[in-house]
């Protein structure tokens, strides 16, 4: 029997089926109709879901299971403390990140880089303490905020790094949004590795690829972070 875990983004649903806490196949969709053929013939024994939308409550009573199926919230036990100061704000891919990064490095101080739609940094102390951390705008978010709140700049968009310095405007445009970034984020790994020694730095996200290639830190980078820290999460429910 498997479980499955549901990570729905702002941009696609990511989903990975278990089998006796092993991840043994991950699906990327589009939307809930694609995943559904994804997982045609396949027997699940329990299921859980974390998203961005609110009808997701629904959707995920049509999962069919043997089991349970639970819609992660800010009230669904986990095994960590949870720190923050206003928990029911908190994205739960965040929180189930987090999960993830306790359960894949027991004992460890953890930054968690999540990039994707936006950029999360989040701490993880080695007790198991979830304390939070920073959101900032992601790559993509960059070059749109760029275009949308000028009168005459561009729309672009891409990873690829450009001279410096930029001698057109698209280069400085670019420049600016992807040299930005890295030294954001490699002076937020900076920032946690001066309080907390030894310091665990995961990266997950679409984005990931871009910054493992650039940032100049020791980095595990764990594409299916959220996923695992689900489906950790679904185990210590049920």
């Amino acid at each position: 029997m498997l479980n499955l875990a549901i990570d729905r983004g702002n941009t696609r649903i990511k989903a990975g089926l278990f089998r006796d806490g092993l991840l043994v196949q991950q699906f990327t969709c589009p939307d809930f109709p694609a995943l559904g053929k994804e997982l045609a013939g396949v027997t699940l024994q329990n299921a859980i879901m974390s998203s961005v939308s609110q009808e997701s409550a629904e959707l995920v009573q049509h999962i069919p299971v043997s089991g349970q199926r639970i819609l992660f919230h800010a009230q669904t036990p986990v095994p960590v403390h949870n720190n923050y100061g206003t928990p029911h704000t908190l994205g739960v891919d965040r929180l189930a990140a987090a999960v993830g990064a306790q359960y894949l490095f027991k004992d460890h101080h953890c930054l968690i880089i999540d990039a994707g739609t936006c950029i999360t940094y989040d701490l993880l102390e080695a007790d198991g303490t979830f304390q939070g951390g920073s959101i900032s705008p992601g790559v993509t978010m960059r070059y749109q905020a760029v275009h949308t709140f000028t009168g005459k700049l561009p729309l672009l968009e891409g990873y690829e790094l450009p001279p410096r310095p930029g001698k057109t405007t698209a280069e400085a445009i670019q420049g600016g949004i992807l040299y930005g970034a890295v030294a954001e984020a490699e002076g937020m790994i900076q920032h946690y590795e001066r309080q907390y020694k030894p310091l665990t730095v995961i990266l997950c996200g679409g984005d990931a690829p871009f910054f493992e290639s650039t940032v100049k830190a020791r980095i595990f980078v764990i594409p299916e972070l959220v996923l695992i820290g689900l489906n950790r999460i679904l185990e210590y429910n049920v």
